[in-house]
């Protein structure tokens, strides 16, 4: 795992694809937002984003190989947190993953399956960027009110 701050606003953290380094990233994204000016229930929103998008490349892009890295990048500014996370795993097509059909899913007892519900409700914007055979990328963001 390495950490590294650039510019006044931008800090990087990487670890690697593993479900135990998830409470680093946890502990970076809440003592960053806290610092920007969040509420305690603004950074357990963000933070809860970012375990979501990270869990979901272990799970999916790198299938929980435990020795890829994840590159967080986390730019804040003006009223702007933005963290970037970056994956070099299999391609991800957001648009092809649907809305829960939330009825049906807790009838069918399903687990699973609301990460980026979860990342869309709870950020202000979620985008990815997704370069296949180069890098996935997934950028949320937050904004101070």
């Amino acid at each position: 795992m390495k950490q590294k701050t650039g510019s006044n606003n931008l800090k990087e953290l990487t670890i690697k694809s593993k479900t135990s380094y998830l409470n680093k990233v946890r502990d970076f994204v809440s003592h960053e937002a806290k610092k920007f000016g969040f509420s305690d229930d603004e950074v357990s929103k963000i933070t809860l984003a970012v375990d979501e998008a990270c869990t979901n490349i272990i799970k999916h892009a790198y299938k929980n190989a435990s020795d890829y890295p994840i590159h967080l990048r986390l730019n804040a500014r003006n009223n702007t947190f933005e963290i970037m996370i970056e994956d070099q795993g299999m391609p991800f097509e957001p648009e092809s993953v649907k809305l829960p059909d939330m009825k049906e899913h807790i009838r069918s007892y399903k687990r699973g399956g609301f990460g980026m519900y979860l990342m869309k409700s709870l950020m202000d914007k979620v985008e990815y960027k997704i370069q296949p055979g180069i890098k996935n990328s997934v950028i949320l963001t937050k904004y101070l009110q």
